[in-house]
């Protein structure tokens, strides 16, 4: 073969191994330094961003070695990114007064970020049950964008892969959990807070998910009338009564204003009654022992008494 052609040839190699490094290095995620004002939030965000203890902790953190794992954002049509993954992060480096962010930036579908972007924040140790319940949704969602069988109403045979069951995995839950969770979603905010701040248990607010807004709003003045929060054999009543038609406020107030068993089977001393027997320095546990002693007392000098 002439020396000329073979240098053409080898030269054609080289081109063509060049430009399938420079391809993998394109494809290859990098971490950029993005301007913090570039950075949005993911529409609809079901996760809240506080500034709470926790919130403190990790400003502090950010202004002593900076933000340690990068954020992951996609590129907005109109300008920016749109975080996926690192919203807390974003607002702390925000407090801590940092000008740009570690990022890695990846073109993805809405289906594909959403998915992304909720298991990313499942992984934290403290989510609500709010948080959980519309994250799940906009999971459920995505997947069923995608094409995965669905059908919360009527559950199919068990060998049958449903969307839900996605949902699960790899959350240490069933899908029927995931199920109730996403009841969760047809609250009203006032009731929702309620599960939230634990005033309300997660079964029973299940169980009243299925009344309308305007019977849930009718529980929650039944709940301000009797001073009483609805237990799950009370919830279940109450949706029976929604069911049936029968739901009126009259026997709504009169369910919630049963004595539950176990209040039945206790007796509460509430601490503005005791406080007033005690100085103010007291604290629960010395007036609960003290209380716990005079009792003692009491009964020796009742039974010595009796014996006389």
């Amino acid at each position: 073969m002439p020396k000329g052609s073979l240098n053409v040839s080898l030269k054609g190699a080289d081109d063509i191994f060049s430009t399938e490094e420079s391809r993998q290095e394109q494809q290859r995620e990098q971490v950029q330094q993005i301007p913090i004002d570039e950075l949005f939030p993911f529409k609809n965000h079901p996760f809240k961003v506080l500034d709470d203890e926790s919130m403190q902790r990790m400003v502090e953190s950010v202004e002593q070695y900076g933000v340690l794992s990068p954020l992951i954002a996609r590129p907005r049509p109109e300008g920016g990114y749109e975080i996926i993954s690192g919203h807390r992060r974003q607002h702390a480096a925000e407090l801590a007064g940092l000008e740009t962010l570690p990022v890695i930036v990846r073109d993805m579908s809405d289906d594909a970020a959403v998915i992304l972007m909720v298991d990313s924040n499942l992984q934290r140790e403290h989510i609500l049950p709010s948080e959980r319940a519309f994250a799940y949704k906009m999971k459920l969602d995505a997947i069923k964008n995608q094409g995965v069988r669905s059908d919360l109403t009527s559950p199919q045979v068990a060998s049958k892969f449903r969307s839900d069951d996605e949902v699960a995995k790899g959350q240490g839950i069933s899908g029927d959990t995931v199920r109730r969770f996403i009841r969760l979603t047809n609250l009203i905010p006032e009731l929702l807070d309620m599960v939230d701040n634990k005033t309300v248990s997660f079964n029973p607010a299940v169980e009243l998910s299925y009344l309308s807004p305007e019977q849930q709003q009718e529980v929650i003045r039944a709940m301000d009338d009797t001073q009483n929060f609805p237990s799950v054999s009370q919830a279940k009543r109450i949706k029976k009564l929604a069911q049936d038609g029968t739901f009126t406020t009259e026997t709504v107030v009169a369910i919630m204003g049963e004595a539950k068993k176990d209040e039945l089977d206790k007796v509460v001393i509430k601490n503005d009654t005791l406080k007033k027997y005690f100085p103010r320095s007291y604290t629960p546990k010395q007036m609960e022992d003290t209380t716990i002693k005079l009792l003692e007392q009491w009964h020796k000098k009742r039974q010595h008494s009796e014996e006389r």
